[in-house]
């Protein structure tokens, strides 16, 4: 078996504040907008990593309540050269960090809040 990493697909209220998020703030390219089933969504690039979003599909149930840890999905991590710099940089932006920068083992993390509570991990290494 040949198993290569592909895409994370992540379900957004707001289509456009997300491509701003993922473009504008973590520096991904959007490669296009896209329709995926009814649900109108794009594709973008940051890193060779690729992240589709989309908003809800027709008659599909988004359950947003989901705060508390939970089986799954738990958070999307970036490596940076400069954890420290993002952190000054997102917080005069406005953006709240549950975690800010810390040592953690070999590396210093901050953890922030993206569109749609999605935890954001970024990490530094130290070594």
């Amino acid at each position: 078996m040949n198993l290569k990493y592909h895409h994370i697909h992540l379900v957004c209220s707001d289509l456009d504040q997300s491509i701003h998020f993922f473009g504008d703030v973590m520096g991904a390219t959007l490669i296009g907008r896209k329709k995926f089933g009814t649900a109108d969504g794009a594709m973008l690039e940051l890193a060779g990593t690729n992240i589709f979003l989309r908003v809800k599909r027709i008659d599909e149930i988004i359950d947003s309540g989901a705060t508390a840890a939970r089986y799954g999905y738990d958070h999307l991590a970036f490596r940076t050269d400069d954890v420290d710099a993002v952190y000054a940089d997102l917080t005069a932006k406005g953006y709240q960090f549950s975690v800010p920068p810390q040592p953690q083992g070999p590396n210093r993390i901050a953890f922030l809040k993206g569109p749609d509570n999605i935890t954001i991990e970024l990490i530094t290494p130290v070594d």
